[in-house]
């Protein structure tokens, strides 16, 4: 038993005062509020729970800043960038994408994100051909993980088309390329990768209605029926007409027309909905993933995130691209964006609660929701929590606000009752930046 003494910490009926957590084999054994510190303990001052990163393409992180350089007269969009990243990821190997994913597992820790969802596509080896152990890629981020401390909920993706329709998948795809077979001994394999992490998930990310057809997106909704699943959707406009073209229908709406979607999925990005579509998402339970760093280096566009919380909406953000890896700036950059696309200043507070209040419980209700774990402070629950960094007044929701609108900064974090982040650096973060530097040298020179 151990315990951890707060000023104050936002538990799940609010902030309360001069809290105590008693942890106990990675878990909250017990919380008292209103009692004094004992002699020898040590005081903190604001704790929240630890944010659930719903949306990380790991392996992307070791494009970071190299795709800002302007590839023709016609400009950069998401698929010019696609293009350099299919490319990229011809040369990364298991042990590699070990040392890549571990590098961002560690940002996301220091960033006070405690799970992430790793959208895993990155399948085969580079001539498309199957590891001997179809699961050597998904055991590379479970080494990650178990190295950092991060949760993991690993989400194989099925991807085996080019475009709607189930057009043939190109060479810069084969990487990523299975059939239903495949892929079902590919999450059988998975399963036994991530089976030494005491508190893995394990779902499922059909990567897109560009990459399965009607009948394969069936077929893995009635394989895995219990399980989360994540799909890339409306993110980008050419990605709606061409979906328009080849069905007469927006994505959303073809999806929502066919599938039973429930807070089970999480639909990502839904850059590009309607009002309507945007209700019907709302009323279905699921969840919209956000990545906003990640929608704006791409240029995508601004999800509407105001009408689609006045619907009563749930939403979560991701890293995605993991071009940059600052949980505070991702909740920024959600309501700048706002911001900016109305025109108007704090969008998305209400009467009783301010921006930060807001984004915070939405990304971490609706991150729980989507990976099937993630932090509340709460006895039973994982001992999951993040200690801001102090500033001058930061007492309850101003606590938040600072951190989001101002310095962004996380001093701890406790993962599984075991604190991982000190003075806001990993415990290991010399030996994986080194590892992780020596890989970028060689693949990127």
């Amino acid at each position: 038993m151990r315990t951890l003494w707060f000023e104050q910490a936002l538990l799940p009926s609010g902030w309360c005062s001069s809290v105590r957590f008693q942890i106990e084999a990675g878990r909250f054994a017990g919380i008292e509020t209103d009692v004094d510190p004992a002699p020898r303990e040590v005081r903190h001052r604001t704790a929240v729970p630890g944010t659930p990163n719903l949306h990380s393409h790991a392996f992307q992180r070791l494009m970071a800043g190299f795709a800002e350089v302007r590839s023709g007269p016609a400009g950069d969009d998401f698929w010019s960038w696609r293009d350099l990243m299919y490319r990229l990821v011809s040369a990364i190997s298991p042990e590699d994408l070990a040392a890549i994913a571990a590098m961002a597992f560690m940002e996301m820790l220091e960033s006070g994100f405690t799970r992430t969802g790793e959208f895993q596509y990155l399948h085969h080896q580079p001539d498309g051909r199957a590891y001997d152990d179809i699961g050597e890629m998904a055991g590379a981020l479970a080494a990650a993980a178990e190295q950092t401390g991060i949760g993991l909920t690993l989400l194989p993706v099925f991807y085996a088309h080019a475009g709607f329709g189930g057009s043939p998948p190109n060479v810069g795809q084969r990487r990523f390329v299975t059939d239903i077979d495949a892929f079902s001994r590919l999450c059988d394999a998975s399963a036994r990768a991530v089976s030494s992490l005491p508190d893995a998930v394990l779902g499922i990310a059909p990567h897109s209605l560009r990459a399965v057809t009607a009948d394969e997106l069936s077929a893995l909704v009635c394989m895995f029926p219990d399980r989360p699943i994540h799909l890339h959707i409306a993110e980008q406009t050419k990605e709606v007409s061409d979906c328009l073209a080849w069905s007469g229908q927006r994505p959303v709406e073809w999806l929502l027309d066919r599938y039973p979607i429930d807070p089970h999925w999480c639909l990502i990005h839904a850059t590009h909905v309607t009002e309507a579509e945007c209700q019907a998402v709302a009323n279905s339970g699921a969840v919209v993933g956000l990545c906003p760093i990640t929608e704006a280096n791409l240029g995508d566009g601004a999800f509407p995130a105001a009408a689609f919380l006045t619907s009563g909406g749930a939403f979560g953000i991701g890293t995605d691209s993991n071009v940059r890896i600052d949980l505070g700036e991702e909740l920024r950059l959600l309501e700048y964006g706002q911001r900016l696309t109305r025109r108007q200043r704090t969008v998305l507070a209400t009467p009783d609660q301010s921006n930060g209040r807001v984004l915070f419980d939405n990304v971490v209700s609706g991150g729980r929701t989507a990976l099937a774990g993630g932090a509340m402070l709460r006895v039973g629950e994982q001992a999951d929590l993040v200690e801001l960094a102090p500033a001058v007044i930061d007492t309850g929701d101003r606590a938040l606000d600072h951190w989001i609108f101002g310095t962004g900064r996380v001093d701890r974090v406790w993962r599984a009752g075991q604190e991982v982040v000190a003075g806001g650096r990993h415990r290991h973060r010399g030996a994986i930046s080194e590892r992780f530097e020596a890989v970028a040298r060689r693949l990127l020179s």
